[in-house]
């Protein structure tokens, strides 16, 4: 059966996407901020124990915004960034240099301890069994189909009791573009994103326990389709999958696709729906059968999950 998700095209977007993401990432950073401040529940966890983890690792974690954040919340944990693209690593030197240079000497010397870089794929962490102490991943699940397996993978690098933060796209996200599209083309144009019911049951499948999910929708609004599609190239959300038209669009179709999105235009903007799942998830103890470690968790209707709306 062929992937849903080609890898290899997921790799060359964002390595193309290197130097542009940060500037255009704008939506990854207003959720990359929500997920930051989820880490209170990390010494709530631990019986209001306020120590220090000592190693965190952020997963799909592009130039590195999130990784040096988590450094400067704990200065003294060892925080690996790893990502897929090696050349958004390459922009974590950048990123850092600059940031050296706009502070004052006893400021810059807090940078002494920088994310280590590692260059790997999420569903094979090339981790030791039980040794992370947080999981952190913004906006990266959403290029994975086999969400089971890769959250295997994340319960079994992470020590008992380890946190998981994480947030993906749900199954709303760009539905007027993948509208707009379908009136001229019959190749699809957006991903098929999992649903939060999809995403809790994969979590519970793959041992977690005590998982908290929450469901927002933002909208980021445009002057027209090609802006929209700029914005989404410059941050490396370009069509992954094996389906895909491996040829241009062309222009008949873009312009029949451009004319069907008008029917979206409010207040002479075009908007672009998000639907954001996040979640916070604990590994179990050792030896808690999967079977087992899921079976405290209440079980609830996803659509009874409320939606928090917001506009960019």
């Amino acid at each position: 059966m062929t992937a849903l998700f080609d890898p290899r095209q997921v790799r060359r977007a964002f390595s193309r996407a290197s130097a542009s993401y940060a500037d255009a990432a704008k939506l990854q950073r207003e959720v990359e901020s929500w997920l930051l401040e989820s880490l209170d529940y990390y010494a709530e966890n631990r019986d209001g124990d306020a120590q220090t983890p000592a190693l965190v690792v952020d997963v799909g974690c592009g130039p590195g915004h999130a990784s040096r954040a988590l450094q400067q919340r704990w200065p003294k944990a060892q925080v690996l960034a790893l990502d897929l693209a090696l050349p958004m690593l390459r922009q974590h030197d950048v990123d850092t240099s600059a940031f050296a240079r706009a502070l004052p000497g006893a400021f810059s010397r807090l940078l002494a301890r920088t994310p280590a870089r590692i260059c790997a794929d999420a569903r094979a962490l090339p981790l030791a069994d039980h040794s992370v102490d947080l999981l952190f991943s913004n906006l990266c699940l959403q290029w994975i189909e086999d969400l089971p397996a890769v959250f295997a993978g994340f319960r079994r690098v992470l020590k008992p009791g380890g946190m998981l933060v994480v947030s993906t796209f749900g199954p709303d996200t760009l539905y007027e573009l993948r509208g707009a599209f379908a009136q001229a083309d019959a190749v699809p144009h957006v991903s098929p994103f999992a649903s939060i019911a999809q995403f809790g049951d994969a979590l519970i499948a793959s041992g977690f326990r005590n998982p908290v999910l929450d469901r927002d929708e933002l909208t980021t609004r445009y002057a027209d389709l090609p802006a929209l599609m700029r914005e989404l190239r410059a941050i490396g959300a370009t069509n992954a999958l094996h389906a895909r038209r491996h040829t241009l669009t062309g222009k008949a179709r873009f312009a029949a696709a451009a004319n069907a999105y008008e029917t979206f235009r409010d207040n002479d903007r075009l908007p672009a729906t998000w639907e954001i799942i996040s979640a916070l998830a604990w590994a179990p103890d050792h030896g808690v059968p999967i079977r087992e470690s899921g079976e405290d968790v209440a079980r609830f209707p996803a659509s009874g999950i409320p939606v928090r709306r917001r506009v960019e």
